[in-house]
């Protein structure tokens, strides 16, 4: 067999095709997960991209052939088969390289309930299982059964948000190409809504722009990743709202709904988030970086929302799991029950300025991190922390530095009260760095 380690990350399978990942791989990632669970059932969901089909069919196979009966529910987007995992109750595999360009593929997995797996939660034994090889199952195998599951996911997200009485609104949605193209018509289907589409033609070669909006570049039009498990909103002016913002947002709703609640908000989301959960009397909670730190810790507090900075939205009645179509409905439902547009709504949410996100190449992410420490030490009126990379606080500003998991790359993220004062602390972190009196940025 051959050698498909690399294929396996922190959080999914990945990698390009055919090259790393192929039918073979993909059915013996089938096998292996059911063999790992010992389900008695599986289902499947898998996007546009054109070898996404032909490695939902060997996933199965491999399932099949391990005794597990798969129900297969064809096109969909990421939080469609987290619906079918939770509403199945279910173990769950999705077929997608989410942003990644069109030559990449990959497979997602979750666990019944839309419980995440991981490289400390399955993963790591499901490469292990794949590399030795999977015995063969001594029972029957068990059947694959096409089901449509698209309406029933409109429905269930229409219980979570009521649209119905908001005021008539005309939304421009930029579907990327991808998975938004397929559900939103049917989401949004005898709503007050006039939706003007942009890319609603499912192509896995991305013929318009990347599905990548982390890119600002994609950012003109964009506002779902190409598995549509992010949002990205673009306010009335053309400006991009931040996904701190939307963080707020919600969870100012979601606390008007369950007052006291708990909310889950990553370490680099905007100071804002924390400020305004508990001027509405919620209890903001401060986690790591990634989807499967914030799923653990939703269900640890019983938070009934999460969001984090790269887009990802969270749901405790969504089975803790993220939905950019549920946080699409979030500000469609806000923005529809007044007469402000979504500037002036929004203002109210955004106190300060932000980098974004800044990736430097580095020889030594630790030494690295430790000369930011020690540049930082014993200035008076500071705080740090190390919950994920190097955090240093100030009254007026923050920093975050973390190393990448998969690259030689430290991640700077810095926000301040004004544009000068943050232009002063990027400057000074990615001159540590880089070790350039001039990186200037």
């Amino acid at each position: 067999m051959a050698d498909y380690a690399r294929i396996f990350k922190a959080y999914d399978i990945r990698g390009v095709v055919p090259d790393d990942l192929d039918e073979n791989a993909a059915e013996a990632v089938g096998a292996a997960f059911v063999a790992l669970t010992g389900a008695p059932g599986v289902v499947t969901a898998y996007d546009m991209r054109a070898s996404s089909p032909g490695l939902a069919a060997a996933f199965a196979r491999g399932a099949a052939a391990q005794g597990a009966d798969v129900i297969s529910a064809g096109l969909g987007s990421t939080d469609l088969l987290y619906y079918a995992s939770g509403s199945l109750d279910l173990p769950g595999a999705m077929i997608t390289a989410s942003h990644n360009p069109a030559r990449y593929n990959g497979i997602k997995l979750c666990r019944a309930g839309a419980r995440p797996v991981g490289a400390e939660t399955g993963l790591r034994e499901i490469a292990e299982m794949v590399a030795a090889g999977i015995p063969a199952h001594s029972g029957v195998p068990g059947t694959i059964t096409e089901r449509d599951l698209l309406s029933g996911y409109a429905a269930h997200l229409r219980t979570l948000v009521d649209l119905s009485g908001i005021r008539p609104l005309k939304v421009v949605v930029d579907a990327g190409n991808g998975m938004a193209g397929y559900t939103v018509p049917t989401v949004f289907d005898g709503l007050p809504i006039e939706t003007v589409p942009l890319y609603f033609e499912l192509d896995g070669n991305f013929p318009n722009h990347e599905a990548n909006p982390i890119d600002p570049r994609n950012l003109a039009d964009l506002a779902f990743d190409g598995d549509a498990d992010r949002c990205f909103v673009v306010d009335e002016r053309g400006e991009l709202v931040s996904p701190s913002v939307l963080t707020a947002l919600i969870a100012v709703r979601e606390l008007a709904r369950e007052p006291g609640a708990a909310i889950i908000h990553n370490l680099i989301t905007s100071r804002a988030v924390a400020e305004i959960v508990t001027a509405h009397g919620g209890r903001p909670v401060r986690t790591r970086v990634g989807h499967s730190f914030i799923k653990a810790q939703m269900a640890a507090e019983g938070a009934v929302f999460g969001g984090e900075h790269s887009g990802h939205f969270y749901f405790r009645d969504f089975w803790f799991a993220d939905s950019g179509m549920l946080a699409a409905m979030h500000v469609l439902a806000a923005l529809g029950s007044g007469t402000r547009p979504l500037s002036e709504l929004l203002a109210e949410y955004s106190r300060y300025v932000a980098t974004g996100e800044i990736n430097s190449e580095v020889a030594d992410q630790a030494a690295t991190t430790a000369r930011i420490r020690a540049a930082f030490a014993g200035r008076p009126g500071l705080t740090t922390d190390d919950l994920d990379g190097l955090t240093v606080s100030a009254p007026e500003w923050w920093f975050n530095v973390r190393p990448s998991n998969t690259e030689p790359l430290l991640r700077l993220n810095a926000e301040a009260a004004d544009a000068a004062t943050l232009a002063g602390i990027r400057d000074e972190v990615l001159r540590i760095i880089t070790g350039d009196p001039s990186a200037d940025r």
